[in-house]
């Protein structure tokens, strides 16, 4: 049995992304323009899983342009998308050092004993450090 094409409007509320939106990742290419039956958009079954599919790259932090790069992959069948998914693999890896070396430094900074943090032995030391690299360097040290 074939499923029934949707309009924009089925679209959205199938998928909870508001008309404007899908109408601007079609602009930009990262969702296939769809057939049009009397000039009114009608998308096939599997743009529901597409439309998915950019939400999840869109929260994994993937930009317009790297969404749009995937999707010139996906419909040229290279495998370019392998490359930008490691590539923002080790952003987030970058990041989620990042964010790991921040929160060590604020556990450190409310378990100190001392009122004022400039009282901390080894906050010279800390801020020596990072003013040489980053936030997770000075905690190495």
């Amino acid at each position: 049995m074939r499923r029934e094409r949707s309009t924009i409007g089925e679209l959205a509320r199938r998928t909870g992304v508001a008309t404007s939106a899908l109408r601007y990742w079609e602009e930009l290419g990262v969702l296939p323009a769809p057939a049009r039956v009397s000039g009114r958009r009608r998308y096939e079954p599997s743009a529901v899983v597409l439309v998915g599919e950019i939400l999840v790259l869109r929260d994994a932090g993937f930009t317009r342009s790297e969404l749009k790069a995937l999707a010139v992959a996906r419909s040229s069948g290279d495998d370019g998308r392998r490359e930008l998914h490691r590539r923002k693999l080790a952003e987030l890896d970058r990041r989620i050092a990042s964010a790991q070396a921040a929160r060590t430094a604020i556990a450190h900074a409310l378990d100190r004993p001392h009122e004022d943090i400039h009282a901390c032995p080894t906050f010279g030391g800390v801020v020596a450090a990072r003013l040489a690299g980053s936030l997770a360097e000075a905690h190495a040290h």
